[in-house]
């Protein structure tokens, strides 16, 4: 299975790279939902120690963000 490009080459390149503009606009949208989650202290460092209560905090994280 042969990789495909999704981020865009940057527009003063000779020889443009086609990619995936669709897939682009998901992978930019996880990336800025993966961002809003680690604003929360208790996620970005986590403090957590099982694995358990961490994917909770993760889902109340998500939570606020959801209701903001």
């Amino acid at each position: 299975m042969e990789a495909q490009a999704v981020i865009p080459s940057k527009q003063d390149w000779k020889a443009p790279i086609p990619h995936d503009e669709e897939m682009y606009r998901w992978r930019h949208r996880v990336e800025k939902y993966f961002s809003k989650i680690k604003d929360f202290r208790a996620v970005n460092t986590r403090y957590d120690k099982t694995d358990i209560r961490f994917v909770a905090t993760v889902n109340l994280a998500a939570s606020i963000i959801v209701m903001r």
